[in-house]
């Protein structure tokens, strides 16, 4: 698959190249998810430039260092003492080399060190603090766990605190660069196929690729796809979330689940594990791990008890609610189950899916100042004496402040109720006051207006 996308984060990789090599060296980080194609992202914005590369896996720090040298006598032509056994050594070098010379130096899944070697951030620091000034070297630094990486550089203990001049966060790709790969790879396709594009990859370019490089882009095939034995989907859950965790993912695994299925009060989600207290984990999903989103009704308080708990990563979502809740299915080979499982639960599923998708397209378009969804947990009670749920799928304030777009979302356009709809946006104004200063747009969101 071509490249597509990333000219921002391009930009800026080239920006912080130039103020290395103009004045004096800097450190940039770039963090994202496995699969978001950070290493690819920097390799482009490099293009023919030849750049020192290390990979941090996880050996030990000696044979590292071997592995480093070679690296640094091919591609800067420099002498490196053989028998190397301490990174402190290898990036003294480095730096040095960066007095004679400008330099890119990448480092990937920097934050496998710890586990090489922890004392290698302090050493790190003590070097750049020495050298900076005086060399021309963009340190670029890239990792995959989120927490890991957050921790390093924005957490006051830690010896790298504040070291990083750029941190570009690399997201998945938005609904236009979805119907640019569509349009691309698949030009006949339908927007239900671009749904289940975005429902299955979250718009992570790795499982993007695999789709592409497989032809399968429709419905179709990306379920017959990811429902057989030797489908990437099928672990990939559990690599990129023990890769967070660790094995201690128990409850973590099953607060996940609970969200998925669709519960999602703190309340619920307690219910779902038979357990008295989760807040502490739901906190750190969502403050240190940065999977879950807590969302409250627009215009709600922080303080405000009417919460409800979202998995932030779209992918996730649906492995947890198809491949995680299935593994019993899936040890004992019931791909065509799971298969059936996925086709009858499509419609329903992709609903919430939709949603987000035209979320996510109006956050893009810039045309917008807030962007929420409004519900009353309680509802109301019609004119008929019915008593109706009150959700109102989209409430979009526009960037002048003058207009709010109240907006009800249907895979099909047919089942809009036009006066239930009405009937719940005056419920709202007689809830929320403020709504009655903006002008009001009501209307239907639908698969047609993918």
């Amino acid at each position: 698959m071509k490249f597509f996308d990333r000219k921002e984060q391009i930009a800026e990789l080239l920006e912080m190249k130039a103020r290395s090599y103009e004045n004096h060296s800097m450190l940039t980080v770039v963090t994202g998810r496995r699969r978001i194609g950070k290493t690819t992202l920097i390799s482009k914005a490099m293009g023919d430039e030849c750049y020192v590369y290390f990979f941090v896996g996880k050996k030990n720090e000696a044979v590292l260092c071997a592995e480093f040298a070679a690296e640094m006598r091919r591609t800067l032509g420099i002498f490196v003492p053989e028998g190397i056994r301490m990174f402190k050594d290898i990036f003294s070098i480095l730096m040095q080399e960066g007095m004679r010379r400008e330099c890119t130096v990448v480092i990937d899944e920097f934050q496998n060190f710890g586990d090489v070697n922890p004392s290698i951030f302090s050493d790190i620091q003590n070097i750049w603090d020495q050298f900076r000034l005086n060399t021309h070297i963009h340190l670029i630094v890239s990792g995959s766990i989120y927490s890991l990486m957050t921790k390093l550089f924005k957490d006051k203990k830690e010896p790298l605190y504040g070291r990083d001049d750029k941190t570009i966060k690399l997201l998945p790709f938005a609904p236009s660069v979805l119907k640019e790969i569509m349009a691309e790879y698949a030009p006949d396709h339908t927007n239900d196929d671009l749904l289940a594009l975005y429902t299955y990859t979250g718009g992570v370019p790795k499982y993007i690729e695999l789709l592409v490089d497989s032809d399968a882009l429709s419905k179709e095939k990306m379920i017959d796809y990811i429902c057989r034995a030797d489908s990437p989907f099928i672990e990939e859950g559990k690599k990129l979330l023990i890769q967070e965790f660790g094995r201690k993912y128990g409850t973590y695994f099953s607060i996940l689940e609970a969200i998925a299925e669709g519960d999602n009060t703190q309340a619920d989600i307690a219910s779902y594990l038979g357990a008295k207290s989760i807040g502490g984990q739901l906190t750190k999903l969502e403050e240190t791990y940065n999977l879950i989103e807590k969302k409250r009704p627009i215009w709600a308080g922080e303080k405000t008890q009417t919460v409800r708990f979202e998995i932030s990563d779209i992918f996730l979502r649906f492995w947890f609610r198809y491949i995680e809740k299935n593994e019993m299915m899936i040890e004992i080979g019931q791909f065509p189950l799971l298969k059936e499982v996925m086709n009858s639960d499509y419609n329903t599923y992709t609903g919430d899916t939709l949603e987000r998708y035209f979320r996510a397209k109006m956050i893009e378009s810039m045309e917008y100042r807030a962007i929420g969804r409004w519900w009353d947990s309680k509802g109301y009670t019609d004119t008929k004496g019915n008593h109706q749920q009150c959700d109102i799928d989209i409430v979009a304030v526009s960037a002048d402040d003058k207009s709010v777009e109240l907006i009800e979302v249907k895979r099909n356009p047919e089942k809009y109720n036009a006066a239930l709809m009405k009937e719940k946006v005056a419920f709202f104004s007689r809830k929320e006051k403020r709504l009655s200063r903006y002008r009001k747009v009501i209307r239907c969101l639908s698969l047609e207006d993918m």
